[in-house]
């Protein structure tokens, strides 16, 4: 992987997103963003710009296929959802093995509304242990 934590925020923000906080460690991303549309679930075109600067990172060959993981804030303290991407769905869609109807249907069946407050904090406190600035 050749993209670090700043310019994977940088491409985000490019794309609209309102990163919050990007890690990058152990083979996975962990985002958090706080999203435009605070609604009960999360707004899917945004996400969809968040998994098209994952795809589009993978296809210039800037970020080898990893997994990401996702989180929503409507607010500091408040999670809208959390989601995932797989190493593999990134790697069969930017090889033509997936359409783009098959990772979108992936991404959105890994979306929880209602995650975990403790394990949601985990993550971002085990990507605080990756270093780096977003």
């Amino acid at each position: 992987m050749t993209t670090d934590e700043s310019t994977l925020a940088r491409e985000l923000r490019h794309d609209g997103i309102d990163v919050e906080e990007v890690r990058v460690a152990d083979g996975r991303v962990a985002v958090v963003y706080t999203t435009t549309l605070p609604g009960s679930e999360p707004d899917h075109g945004e996400l969809g710009r968040v998994c098209t600067t994952f795809i589009d990172l993978v296809e210039a060959g800037d970020l080898d296929p990893v997994r990401v993981e996702a989180t929503a804030m409507r607010h500091p303290g408040d999670v809208q959802a959390t989601w995932r991407i797989e190493a593999d769905w990134l790697d069969d869609i930017v090889n033509y093995r997936i359409t783009e109807e098959e990772f979108s249907a992936r991404v959105l069946d890994s979306v929880d509304t209602d995650p975990d407050p403790e394990r949601t904090d985990a993550a971002v406190a085990e990507g605080e242990e990756g270093g780096g600035d977003a």
